[in-house]
């Protein structure tokens, strides 16, 4: 009786520096192979152990500003330290049409652009417990400079700012339970009224009719109860 929608779901997830969002991303694709995630495109140098094609596709500044001008992006930023960061137009579009569910792991900035050109995408916000986790956690990469520290627990108190625009917010402080939060979330997006793309019910009196004669029913006498 209910036909749901041919095309997937658009999903952004978002979060502040060391909230955990990749882990949690790549836990959920690995779980539910109908979640995919878009490659997003950047001008920042690769770090060591990423994947081109996998982790993001690297190009140069000159080649995204490039895509930019080509309007191949659904939507791009220029972040920290001026390197850029944009999500593919094409590979999006293609994934939501073949019914799969599309993941953006992308800031801000960029989620409200995308919920300007999709209204009904699903925004979760993934926060760390606390500011003094946050903490721990860079200064246990080891890799950043004082500077670079503050700079990053600027932007994190900025986007803490920009979760009432999300339409849920999960905080990660255990994986699993995290995990199963946002996999609930999905669930129950699925089943939404205006996610269904028709209720097909058929006319009463027919169906009662054909229900009655229904042969099943032939030597079933009705009984009516005083």
């Amino acid at each position: 009786m209910i036909r749901k929608k041919k095309n997937g779901e658009l999903i952004i997830i978002s979060g502040t520096t060391c909230a955990g969002k990749g882990t949690v991303v790549k836990k959920l694709v690995e779980k539910n192979p109908d979640l995919k995630v878009s490659i997003s495109y950047t001008s920042r140098e690769k770090r060591d152990g990423e994947i081109e094609g996998k982790d993001y596709y690297f190009v140069s500044s000159s080649e995204f500003e490039k895509k930019i001008e080509n309007g191949d992006f659904l939507e791009y930023a220029k972040v920290q330290y001026g390197k850029y960061y944009g999500t593919p137009k094409k590979e999006v579009h293609d994934l939501l049409e073949q019914g799969f569910d599309v993941i953006l792991e992308i800031d801000v900035q960029g989620a409200q652009q995308i919920k300007e050109m999709f209204p009904q995408t699903i925004l979760i916000f993934i926060m760390a417990p606390s500011m003094s986790e946050v903490k721990r956690r860079i200064k246990a990469r080891g890799k950043e400079t004082k500077e670079q520290i503050l700079e990053r627990f600027k932007v994190a108190y900025n986007e803490l700012n920009e979760i009432p625009k999300y339409n849920y917010v999960v905080v990660n402080d255990n994986l699993d339970e995290t995990v199963a939060k946002v996999e609930a979330i999905l669930l129950s997006e699925k089943c939404r009224v205006d996610r269904i793309e028709e209720i097909a019910v058929e006319n009463q009196e027919e169906f009662i009719h054909e229900f009655l004669m229904d042969k099943d029913f032939d030597n079933e006498p009705i009984k009516i109860e005083e």
